[in-house]
């Protein structure tokens, strides 16, 4: 009876020790089911991308703004001779009013006439220009005219030199033309008309596009030579006869309106030479275009909302792939899994984010267990716990990892604003792709 009771008591003592010490914890058994929130459809590197696209159109639109105000319909220097007729065309969609200002009044002076269409070139007009005189060694003289469609130029010359000395006589279309023959004399592909003349001759020439002319005379040789060049000019000038706005630059400025989304179009003209003592042929005018500023503004505006538009869609078609993506990922909506299985998995870049996942979770179970016997179990689980819990905020637990280094330390709200401010991984410093969450079940 005493060893049984002996027994009894020895086996009482031993469960009651048995009780006493605190029960081995759990394997913790963690499920989850991966996801991707509607938030994180448009990524925040795909919103980067379509706003500096954004940036870059606008920028783009500005410098055609630009260009078009200050380049196409920007300022021009022009002189005015005597037998002056040029149309001014310009788009009323983009330009408000044409002005014309000369530098100094005159009663004579040119006029600016304004059409609701180009009236008809069939006013024709000759002339007889004689210029004598000698051309220094080196030096070379020009005679600047306007001339449209249909103009025929005449150009006899008598050249008087000590020996077979010619004279280079050109006929350049615009200054850039006339600038380069400056440059290089002998060089006859940059002007209309290149000729060597000397003793007796005539040059014909038919103008087939409206432009500034130059007809321009050079001395190429290291004395002075004596010429004599008479220009006998054809010209057709525009009937101005039904025009509705007429100005004379007797008052410097004159401004013709255009009629929005309308066709309309000016006449600079300048009568005959007239010779006068004291009295220049010629007239040095500006000749500008007012903006319309509404169309400018307004087009910014649609391109703005065009660009918008492109971006929402852009950002639809991002979300429905991504949803996709995730379903074909997820068999069905309950499927669950355990974080820290699957670890041999490999091929893709979610299989290397389980692993790191899972790596870190084993390690913070076995500190959990190196812990169990040396301290108590409250202790233990608020130690647990504060592992467990995010890193930024230290409030919610950490229910998301990074993608393609796969390092989970913070809860989902703190990895979301980790990818859209610093886009770098706070363990490992990779570059952020995306940031997937972790639901428990």
């Amino acid at each position: 009876m005493e060893a049984s009771s002996s027994s009894s008591s020895s086996s009482r003592s031993r469960s009651t020790s048995s009780s006493s010490s605190p029960p081995p914890p759990p394997q913790p058994t963690i499920s989850y089911r991966i996801g991707e929130s509607m938030a994180n459809a448009a990524s925040p590197e795909a919103r980067d991308d379509a706003i500096s696209c954004l940036v870059v159109l606008l920028t783009f639109w500005i410098l055609v703004s630009m260009a078009t105000i200050l380049g196409f319909y920007g300022p021009v220097d022009i002189v005015v001779g005597p037998n002056y007729s040029r149309l001014l065309r310009a788009s009323s969609i983009f330009v408000r009013d044409i002005k014309v200002k000369a530098e100094e009044g005159s009663t004579d002076g040119p006029m600016l006439y304004g059409f609701r269409e180009p009236p008809p070139l069939d006013v024709r007009a000759s002339w007889l220009e004689t210029h004598n005189g000698s051309v220094p060694a080196n030096f070379h003289k020009e005679w600047i005219y306007y001339f449209n469609e249909g103009t025929q130029i005449e150009i006899f010359y008598s050249v008087k030199s000590e020996g077979s000395y010619p004279l280079n006589l050109v006929i350049a279309q615009g200054k850039e033309n006339l600038f380069q023959w400056v440059e290089n004399p002998l060089r006859p592909d940059t002007t209309l008309s290149w000729n060597l003349i000397h003793g007796d001759g005539v040059i014909h020439q038919k103008i087939e596009k409206p432009s500034d002319y130059y007809v321009a005379v050079s001395n190429l040789h290291n004395l002075e030579i004596e010429a004599q060049l008479t220009f006998r000019i054809q010209a057709l000038f525009y009937n101005t006869t039904g025009a509705y706005f007429k100005c004379s630059l007797g008052h410097r400025l004159c401004a013709l309106k255009l009629f929005f989304l309308e066709e309309n179009v000016a006449i600079l003209a300048s009568g005959p030479r007239k010779l006068q003592e004291g009295k220049s042929d010629e007239w040095y005018i500006k000749l500008s275009y007012g903006p319309r500023w509404i169309t400018y503004f307004v087009g910014s505006g649609l391109m703005t909302l065009a660009i918008l538009l492109i971006y929402k869609i852009f950002t639809s078609f991002q979300f429905m792939f991504g949803y996709n993506t995730s379903h074909q990922t997820t068999s069905t909506p309950n499927e669950t899994s355990p974080l820290l299985a699957n670890k041999e998995d490999d091929g893709t870049s979610l299989g290397s984010s389980y692993e790191s996942v899972s790596h870190d979770e084993g390690e913070d179970i076995e500190e959990f267990l190196k812990a169990a016997p040396s301290k108590p179990l409250e202790e233990v689980e608020s130690s647990d716990q504060s592992q467990h819990l995010c890193v930024i905020c230290c409030e919610a637990r950490k229910d998301c990892f990074f993608l393609p280094c796969g390092h989970s330390t913070t809860c989902y709200t703190c990895g979301l604003r980790i990818l859209e401010e610093a886009q770098t991984c706070p363990i490992c410093r990779r570059k952020m792709k995306k940031v997937r969450r972790i639901f428990t079940v």
